[in-house]
């Protein structure tokens, strides 16, 4: 039997509250560093990576960087410059673990430049290289044993694959940070209109 749309829905209102568990539990004090990093780099390069949907989720966030205008870059573009001491670098990856990202992080830190990491783990290899790390969770397990959990699931289909969780938690923190800067930085939703691209 295919879904109807009641199912659909119901699998959205589960998907955001687990998200919802996540982003509860951030740490304010990881979360204000992090503001400050960003600002403290507004004048120089800050370069943004991440692989698959947190590479997507990290080209999102460059986008609004750059709308706000920071200086902001997206490894895998062909127009990436290089970075150096003065630079920051924004990793995320779930698991720490990827080996793309962790390589270009580890290069950064070779040129002395600040790494940010978002992680779900921060004692990982990209947490470790890290200056900075925000501990974002991931997965977030529920109960098969519940009927209504597991209605909604079903067990041969899991709700949030991979790391799905940690990505959508990912996009509601960078775009409450965007929503943050722009508080702190007096800019305005006109001033950000004027750099969104008008060729597109």
């Amino acid at each position: 039997m295919s879904d109807n749309g009641s199912q659909i829905k119901e699998r959205a209102i589960v998907l955001l509250e687990l998200v919802k568990e996540n982003l509860s539990q951030l740490n304010e004090d990881e979360l204000i560093r992090f503001i400050e990093i960003l600002k403290s780099h507004r004048n120089n390069k800050i370069l943004i990576m991440g692989a698959g949907r947190s590479g997507l989720i990290g080209k999102a966030f460059g986008m609004r960087l750059l709308h706000l205008g920071f200086n902001a870059y997206v490894l895998g573009d062909t127009i990436v410059p290089s970075v150096s001491k003065e630079d920051l670098v924004i990793a995320i990856s779930g698991s720490g673990t990827t080996k793309l990202v962790v390589t270009a992080a580890e290069a950064a830190k070779q040129v002395n430049a600040e790494v940010v990491a978002i992680t779900s783990y921060p004692s990982s290899p990209l947490g470790r290289i890290s200056t900075h790390t925000v501990f974002l969770k991931g997965r977030v397990e529920i109960s098969t044993k519940d009927y209504f959990a597991r209605q909604i699931l079903g067990l041969h289909e899991p709700l949030a694959p991979l790391g799905t969780v940690f990505e959508d938690s990912a996009m509601f923190l960078l775009d409450s940070v965007i929503a943050t800067l722009m508080i702190q930085l007096n800019v305005e939703e006109a001033d950000m209109r004027k750099r969104h691209a008008n060729i597109e």
